[in-house]
């Protein structure tokens, strides 16, 4: 029987007959007996063989939206499943349903009260049954990684084979190894700050200065991202998470050759930014904030899309109708008023080595 479950709690090891596990539930105590020595931990399911459940790390599922702040795919959010947290990420919006007529109609992202049809991806593999077999198992809340709220709730469906067939292929060379070759430390120097803030000018300056050091760097800029592999996104909050998404797993991949990657974004969401952090180790990530006043930027004005946005030709541009969310924890806050981009660019290349990235 599906229903037939039992969740284990406490300690994450299971020795054989010598030791037994208690389980408090409404006033009274279980307890099961293993034979084997079994690997286990909170949010994991024991069951009859005649009744497993589906393992996956990506599943189909209905969203129901329950905040004002929108579900927008890309953005790491966290899934309670039964008792187990890990982080999901949206990777599709198939369609959100017409409560009233029930027609299947295209979007985006899901607003408040929305129901949608969703692909969803987890961290970790979870173990689950499609809602409509076991409401236990196929139900989940999404909640928000900074605020701890509830902002859905979501049924799932079925499990998506993609989830089950494809794994993660083991190299021989890693990055401790690459790095190891190159003499230093992989990185990614992530600056962000409002359009014309002067992150490129200041980057390009920064790489200079440690080619000149014989360090191998790599800058990512968001503009030349856009001419290849983002040249199929808008700048819709939707398309700008994705943005972002895909700048990131690029430096993560430059920085697992080794390299330390110098990234120039606007990058205008907290969300998006930590999504970034917490794509490499403690310690490789530094968040460089580009603190240069609007006035200012529109004033510089270096590629006219201050003067197009003020006219009304650009929608969607930061600072005007597009919100631009500021560090408020960097490990390196460029206030550039009366300076020179060479000297903000000395003062992140003296960080870097105070933070043990590069030597001297």
């Amino acid at each position: 029987m599906r229903d037939a479950r039992v969740r284990c709690r406490g300690r994450s090891r299971l020795p054989g007959r010598e030791r037994r596990r208690h389980e408090k539930n409404d006033g009274r105590y279980g307890t099961i007996t293993l034979a084997d020595d079994i690997d286990i931990a909170r949010g994991d399911l024991l069951v009859r063989p005649a009744s497993q459940p589906e393992v996956s790390d990506q599943f189909a599922a209905h969203i129901i939206w329950m905040s004002d702040q929108a579900l927008v795919p890309g953005r790491s959010y966290l899934a309670r499943i039964g008792t187990k947290v890990t982080p999901m990420t949206v990777t599709a919006i198939k369609y959100k349903l017409d409560v009233t007529t029930r027609e299947h109609l295209a979007t985006r992202t899901l607003g408040l009260n929305d129901i949608g049809v969703c692909n969803l991806w987890t961290a970790a593999p979870v173990a689950f049954d499609p809602y409509e077999h076991n409401r236990k198992t196929g139900c989940f809340i999404v909640i928000d990684r900074s605020t701890n709220h509830t902002l859905g709730a979501g049924m799932i469906a079925f499990g998506l084979r993609r989830g089950s067939n494809v794994h993660w292929q083991a190299t021989l060379i890693g990055k401790p190894e690459r790095a190891a070759h190159k003499h230093q430390k992989p990185a990614i120097v992530w600056l962000t700050g409002l359009s014309g803030a002067g992150k490129s000018t200041i980057a390009n300056i920064v790489e200079q200065q440690l080619h000149a050091r014989g360090h191998h760097t790599m800058m990512l800029d968001g503009d030349n991202l856009r001419h290849g592999l983002n040249r199929d996104l808008g700048f819709t909050e939707a398309d700008r998470v994705e943005n972002i998404r895909r700048a990131g797993e690029v430096a993560k991949l430059l920085a697992d050759a080794g390299l330390i990657v110098l990234c120039s974004f606007i990058s205008p969401y907290a969300a998006e930014r930590d999504m970034v952090r917490r794509l490499v180790p403690d310690g490789e990530f530094v968040e460089v904030f580009v603190d240069t006043p609007i006035e200012e930027c529109a004033r510089r004005d270096p590629k006219g899309l201050y003067a197009k946005a003020m006219a009304g030709q650009i929608k969607n541009f930061t600072g005007f109708d597009a919100p631009y969310e500021a560090p408020t924890n960097p490990e390196i806050h460029l206030r550039t008023a009366g300076q020179q981009p060479q000297q903000l660019a000395d003062r992140i290349t003296s960080q870097l080595a105070e933070l043990g990235i590069i030597t001297g």
